[in-house]
Protein backbone atom coordinates (compact mmCIF):
# COMPACT_ATOMS: atom_id res chain seq x y z
CA UNK A 1 0.00 0.00 0.00
CA UNK A 2 1.46 3.42 -0.73
CA UNK A 3 1.81 6.26 1.53
CA UNK A 4 0.75 8.33 -1.48
CA UNK A 5 -2.54 10.36 -1.06
CA UNK A 6 -5.38 9.44 -3.70
CA UNK A 7 -7.75 11.93 -2.77
CA UNK A 8 -7.70 14.62 -0.04
CA UNK A 9 -10.52 16.71 0.90
CA UNK A 10 -9.60 20.26 2.98
CA UNK A 11 -12.49 21.75 4.88
CA UNK A 12 -14.75 20.99 2.47
CA UNK A 13 -18.46 22.14 2.36
CA UNK A 14 -21.30 22.46 -0.13
CA UNK A 15 -24.67 24.57 -0.13
CA UNK A 16 -27.47 25.12 -2.32
CA UNK A 17 -29.74 28.00 -3.20
CA UNK A 18 -32.84 27.55 -2.50
CA UNK A 19 -34.82 30.14 -4.15
CA UNK A 20 -38.36 31.08 -2.62
CA UNK A 21 -39.88 33.32 -5.17
CA UNK A 22 -40.20 32.28 -9.02
CA UNK A 23 -38.18 35.29 -9.97
CA UNK A 24 -35.36 34.97 -7.37
CA UNK A 25 -33.18 33.36 -9.63
CA UNK A 26 -33.77 36.09 -12.48
CA UNK A 27 -32.82 38.58 -9.65
CA UNK A 28 -29.94 36.51 -9.15
CA UNK A 29 -28.28 36.28 -11.80
CA UNK A 30 -29.09 40.04 -12.76
CA UNK A 31 -28.29 41.57 -9.91
CA UNK A 32 -26.34 38.96 -7.57
CA UNK A 33 -23.49 41.08 -7.26
CA UNK A 34 -25.71 43.62 -4.96
CA UNK A 35 -27.74 41.85 -3.37
CA UNK A 36 -28.24 38.04 -2.28
CA UNK A 37 -31.68 36.54 -3.34
CA UNK A 38 -31.56 32.60 -2.33
CA UNK A 39 -30.95 30.92 1.05
CA UNK A 40 -28.18 28.78 1.46
CA UNK A 41 -28.56 25.15 1.98
CA UNK A 42 -25.95 23.44 3.84
CA UNK A 43 -25.11 19.78 2.65
CA UNK A 44 -21.98 19.35 3.96
CA UNK A 45 -19.66 21.33 6.25
CA UNK A 46 -16.31 21.38 6.98
CA UNK A 47 -15.32 17.53 5.65
CA UNK A 48 -11.63 17.00 5.69
CA UNK A 49 -10.00 13.57 5.51
CA UNK A 50 -7.34 11.85 3.28
CA UNK A 51 -7.40 8.49 1.15
CA UNK A 52 -4.12 6.67 0.53
CA UNK A 53 -3.73 5.06 -2.55
CA UNK A 54 -4.44 1.36 -2.60
CA UNK A 55 -6.94 1.59 0.30
CA UNK A 56 -10.93 1.11 0.57
CA UNK A 57 -12.91 3.78 2.49
CA UNK A 58 -16.35 3.71 3.51
CA UNK A 59 -18.50 6.21 4.12
CA UNK A 60 -21.78 5.73 6.00
CA UNK A 61 -24.89 7.94 8.15
CA UNK A 62 -28.42 7.97 7.48
CA UNK A 63 -30.17 9.66 4.12
CA UNK A 64 -30.00 12.66 3.71
CA UNK A 65 -26.19 13.28 5.16
CA UNK A 66 -24.43 14.37 2.24
CA UNK A 67 -23.05 11.26 1.78
CA UNK A 68 -23.84 11.15 -1.92
CA UNK A 69 -23.26 14.73 -2.50
CA UNK A 70 -19.46 14.52 -1.28
CA UNK A 71 -19.15 11.78 -3.95
CA UNK A 72 -20.27 13.88 -6.29
CA UNK A 73 -17.83 16.35 -5.51
CA UNK A 74 -15.21 14.04 -5.58
CA UNK A 75 -16.30 12.91 -8.94
CA UNK A 76 -16.08 16.72 -10.33
CA UNK A 77 -19.91 16.54 -11.16
CA UNK A 78 -20.38 19.52 -8.80
CA UNK A 79 -18.07 22.04 -6.82
CA UNK A 80 -17.64 22.52 -3.39
CA UNK A 81 -18.52 26.02 -1.78
CA UNK A 82 -15.87 26.26 -0.33
CA UNK A 83 -12.27 23.94 1.01
CA UNK A 84 -10.16 21.85 -1.75
CA UNK A 85 -10.28 18.43 -2.90
CA UNK A 86 -7.49 16.84 -5.01
CA UNK A 87 -7.95 13.75 -6.55
CA UNK A 88 -4.59 11.92 -8.12
CA UNK A 89 -5.86 9.42 -10.60
CA UNK A 90 -8.50 8.36 -13.24
CA UNK A 91 -11.82 7.92 -11.31
CA UNK A 92 -14.75 5.47 -12.57
CA UNK A 93 -17.93 6.72 -11.08
CA UNK A 94 -20.11 3.92 -10.25
CA UNK A 95 -23.01 6.37 -9.50
CA UNK A 96 -25.65 8.69 -11.86
CA UNK A 97 -25.24 5.53 -13.97
CA UNK A 98 -25.88 6.30 -17.70
CA UNK A 99 -25.44 10.05 -17.51
CA UNK A 100 -24.20 11.07 -20.47
CA UNK A 101 -25.66 8.46 -22.57
CA UNK A 102 -27.69 9.54 -25.82
CA UNK A 103 -31.17 7.37 -26.51
CA UNK A 104 -30.91 7.38 -29.73
CA UNK A 105 -27.80 5.87 -30.11
CA UNK A 106 -26.88 1.97 -29.74
CA UNK A 107 -25.38 0.47 -26.34
CA UNK A 108 -22.03 -0.09 -29.08
CA UNK A 109 -22.29 3.75 -29.28
CA UNK A 110 -22.84 4.97 -26.10
CA UNK A 111 -19.74 2.58 -24.53
CA UNK A 112 -17.97 4.80 -26.96
CA UNK A 113 -19.13 7.80 -25.20
CA UNK A 114 -19.92 6.57 -21.73
CA UNK A 115 -15.52 5.73 -22.42
CA UNK A 116 -14.67 9.06 -23.41
CA UNK A 117 -16.43 10.51 -20.42
CA UNK A 118 -14.14 8.64 -18.40
CA UNK A 119 -11.18 10.19 -20.19
CA UNK A 120 -10.63 7.05 -22.42
CA UNK A 121 -9.21 7.54 -26.30
CA UNK A 122 -11.35 6.14 -29.03
CA UNK A 123 -8.12 3.71 -30.13
CA UNK A 124 -8.33 2.77 -26.23
CA UNK A 125 -11.99 2.02 -25.99
CA UNK A 126 -12.66 0.00 -29.09
CA UNK A 127 -10.46 -3.16 -28.32
CA UNK A 128 -12.71 -3.24 -25.47
CA UNK A 129 -15.61 -3.42 -26.95
CA UNK A 130 -16.25 -7.00 -26.94
CA UNK A 131 -15.43 -7.30 -23.59
CA UNK A 132 -17.93 -4.27 -22.31
CA UNK A 133 -20.88 -6.65 -24.25
CA UNK A 134 -19.85 -9.59 -22.44
CA UNK A 135 -19.61 -7.77 -19.05
CA UNK A 136 -22.81 -6.12 -19.80
CA UNK A 137 -24.44 -9.10 -21.01
CA UNK A 138 -27.52 -7.54 -22.60
CA UNK A 139 -27.06 -10.08 -25.60
CA UNK A 140 -28.21 -8.53 -29.40
CA UNK A 141 -29.88 -5.18 -27.20
CA UNK A 142 -26.09 -4.04 -27.31
CA UNK A 143 -26.03 -3.31 -31.20
CA UNK A 144 -29.98 -1.37 -30.63
CA UNK A 145 -30.61 2.09 -29.54
CA UNK A 146 -30.43 2.91 -25.55
CA UNK A 147 -34.39 3.97 -26.07
CA UNK A 148 -35.20 -0.03 -26.21
CA UNK A 149 -33.45 -0.51 -23.22
CA UNK A 150 -35.05 -1.02 -20.10
CA UNK A 151 -33.07 0.56 -16.90
CA UNK A 152 -31.60 -2.31 -15.62
CA UNK A 153 -30.11 -2.68 -18.97
CA UNK A 154 -29.05 0.60 -19.00
CA UNK A 155 -27.19 0.35 -15.49
CA UNK A 156 -25.55 -2.55 -16.58
CA UNK A 157 -24.12 -1.28 -19.51
CA UNK A 158 -23.31 1.62 -17.64
CA UNK A 159 -21.43 -0.32 -14.87
CA UNK A 160 -19.74 -2.43 -17.79
CA UNK A 161 -18.26 1.16 -19.30
CA UNK A 162 -16.91 2.09 -15.98
CA UNK A 163 -15.38 -1.70 -15.25
CA UNK A 164 -13.07 -1.15 -18.46
CA UNK A 165 -12.01 2.32 -17.87
CA UNK A 166 -8.74 1.17 -16.75
CA UNK A 167 -8.77 3.51 -13.66
CA UNK A 168 -6.98 4.13 -10.70
CA UNK A 169 -9.99 4.99 -8.16
CA UNK A 170 -13.27 3.17 -7.83
CA UNK A 171 -16.36 5.65 -6.37
CA UNK A 172 -19.82 3.57 -5.02
CA UNK A 173 -22.96 4.50 -4.46
CA UNK A 174 -24.48 1.48 -2.96
CA UNK A 175 -28.40 2.98 -4.13
CA UNK A 176 -28.18 2.11 -7.73
CA UNK A 177 -29.43 -0.66 -9.41
CA UNK A 178 -27.64 -3.02 -11.71
CA UNK A 179 -29.70 -5.75 -12.30
CA UNK A 180 -30.99 -9.27 -11.33
CA UNK A 181 -28.89 -11.32 -8.69
CA UNK A 182 -26.48 -12.99 -11.02
CA UNK A 183 -25.23 -9.87 -12.66
CA UNK A 184 -25.34 -8.10 -8.85
CA UNK A 185 -22.34 -10.85 -8.15
CA UNK A 186 -20.49 -9.76 -11.24
CA UNK A 187 -20.65 -6.25 -9.56
CA UNK A 188 -19.89 -7.27 -6.53
CA UNK A 189 -16.82 -9.78 -7.30
CA UNK A 190 -15.29 -7.08 -9.45
CA UNK A 191 -15.27 -4.16 -6.86
CA UNK A 192 -13.73 -6.84 -4.43
CA UNK A 193 -11.17 -7.73 -7.01
CA UNK A 194 -10.98 -3.65 -7.73
CA UNK A 195 -10.05 -3.32 -3.67
CA UNK A 196 -7.16 -5.70 -3.93
CA UNK A 197 -4.92 -3.02 -6.56
CA UNK A 198 -7.18 0.41 -6.48
CA UNK A 199 -8.58 2.87 -4.21
CA UNK A 200 -12.21 2.56 -3.40
CA UNK A 201 -14.70 5.19 -1.93
CA UNK A 202 -18.04 3.49 -1.35
CA UNK A 203 -21.13 4.64 0.18
CA UNK A 204 -23.36 1.81 1.45
CA UNK A 205 -25.28 0.96 4.52
CA UNK A 206 -24.28 -3.04 4.07
CA UNK A 207 -22.40 -2.29 7.86
CA UNK A 208 -21.16 -6.14 7.54
CA UNK A 209 -19.60 -5.67 3.99
CA UNK A 210 -17.91 -2.21 4.88
CA UNK A 211 -16.19 -3.98 8.18
CA UNK A 212 -15.12 -6.88 6.16
CA UNK A 213 -14.14 -4.37 2.52
CA UNK A 214 -12.83 -1.18 4.31
CA UNK A 215 -9.29 -0.32 5.77
CA UNK A 216 -11.27 2.85 7.08
CA UNK A 217 -14.73 4.20 7.85
CA UNK A 218 -16.07 7.78 7.83
CA UNK A 219 -19.49 8.83 9.33
CA UNK A 220 -21.15 11.51 8.05
CA UNK A 221 -24.00 13.13 10.20
CA UNK A 222 -25.96 16.34 9.17
CA UNK A 223 -23.19 17.25 6.84
CA UNK A 224 -20.06 16.95 9.05
CA UNK A 225 -17.82 14.25 10.07
CA UNK A 226 -18.54 12.45 13.25
CA UNK A 227 -15.79 10.31 13.50
CA UNK A 228 -13.58 8.70 11.31
CA UNK A 229 -11.13 5.76 11.78
CA UNK A 230 -11.34 1.93 11.76
CA UNK A 231 -14.27 0.30 10.78
CA UNK A 232 -14.83 -1.87 14.08
CA UNK A 233 -14.90 1.34 16.03
CA UNK A 234 -16.80 3.63 14.01
CA UNK A 235 -19.48 1.47 12.61
CA UNK A 236 -19.74 0.12 16.48
CA UNK A 237 -20.23 4.26 17.12
CA UNK A 238 -22.79 4.55 15.09
CA UNK A 239 -24.61 1.43 15.42
CA UNK A 240 -25.16 2.68 19.40
CA UNK A 241 -25.55 6.21 18.25
CA UNK A 242 -28.74 5.13 16.82
CA UNK A 243 -29.79 1.90 18.14
CA UNK A 244 -29.21 -0.34 15.02
CA UNK A 245 -29.15 -3.94 16.44
CA UNK A 246 -28.08 -5.78 13.43
CA UNK A 247 -24.66 -5.32 11.05
CA UNK A 248 -26.75 -5.69 8.03
CA UNK A 249 -29.51 -2.97 7.58
CA UNK A 250 -29.68 -2.66 3.76
CA UNK A 251 -29.65 -4.69 0.50
CA UNK A 252 -25.87 -5.61 -0.41
CA UNK A 253 -23.43 -3.51 -1.72
CA UNK A 254 -24.76 -4.02 -5.24
CA UNK A 255 -27.99 -4.81 -6.10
Amino acid sequence: MSSEIAISCKGVGKAFQLYLKRNDQLYQALFGRWKQFYHPHWVLRDVSFDVRRGETWGIIGRNGTGKTTLLQLICGISKPSHGDISVSGRIAPILALGAGFDLELTGRENALIGGAILGLRRKEIIPKLPSIAAFADIGEFFNQPLKMYSSGMTARLAFAVCAHADADILIVDEALSVGDATFAKKCDDYIRNFAEKGTILVVSHDLKTLEELCDNVIWIDEGRVAAVGKPADVITAYRRAFNITKLVTAPRLVV
